[in-house]
């Protein structure tokens, strides 16, 4: 296997912090984004999709989605399980993580790639030419704060995001608040207690 990846970037992060979890070590390769080398032909041969990360198996597969990666690399991997242990709670993470993306990772994007002078003409990622849509940059701060305000309440009940254990889930979360204080400028209030206080925990359990 080897892995293609960019440490600084959000995507890349999340499955950085999946592997540190679990004490996963491949062979990896830096595509550097500041400089766009993921538009190069020589990745676009590997990874016509010219995203990363990008995971490429023996059997010359090319796995490009992290959710699909994390799931590859759990089943080689299964000791200190992310992704749930019974199929209730792997629902949940898997719900978890569908909603993050759309509510919170899509909506940092939005703001980050449609306001940044450096995305003119690159609003999404891959190897295509999209305008941006400046009125974007509002709407997705404005979802990023009706997400953090949701997910305050879904932590009231609940040590982590899927329930009693750290999963996958918080993993996305710790990355996306992340994502959101640098690709947005938006972060959590600090009234929303029980995120903040999740926070605190998740990372916590992250670094053991």
């Amino acid at each position: 296997m080897k892995l293609y990846t960019f440490d600084a970037a959000p995507n890349p992060a999340r499955l950085g912090m999946f592997m540190q979890y679990k004490g996963i070590s491949l062979d990896t390769v830096q595509i550097d984004l500041g400089t766009q080398e993921q538009l190069s032909d020589a990745y676009r041969a590997k990874v016509p999709e010219a995203t990363v990360p990008a995971l490429i198996l023996d059997d010359g597969t090319v796995l490009c989605a992290v959710i699909a990666i994390v799931h590859y690399l759990e089943e080689q991997f299964p000791d200190k399980p992310l992704l749930g242990s019974t199929p209730e709670e792997r629902s949940r993470v898997l719900d978890w993580n569908h909603r993050l993306f759309s509510d919170i990772f899509s909506a940092t994007a939005d703001a980050f790639r449609n306001g940044h002078p450096n995305y003119v003409d690159r609003a999404l990622p891959g190897p295509d030419n999209i305008a941006q849509v400046p009125e974007l940059v509002e709407r997705g701060r404005t979802r990023l704060t009706k997400g953090f305000a949701m997910l305050n309440e879904a932590l009231e009940d609940n040590p982590f995001l899927a329930g009693k254990h750290f999963s996958f889930a918080d993993i996305d979360l710790l990355a996306a608040i992340d994502f959101a204080k640098w690709g947005a400028r938006v972060t959590p209030d600090e009234s929303l207690e029980h995120l903040q206080r999740w926070r605190a925990e998740a990372k916590a359990a992250l670094t053991g």
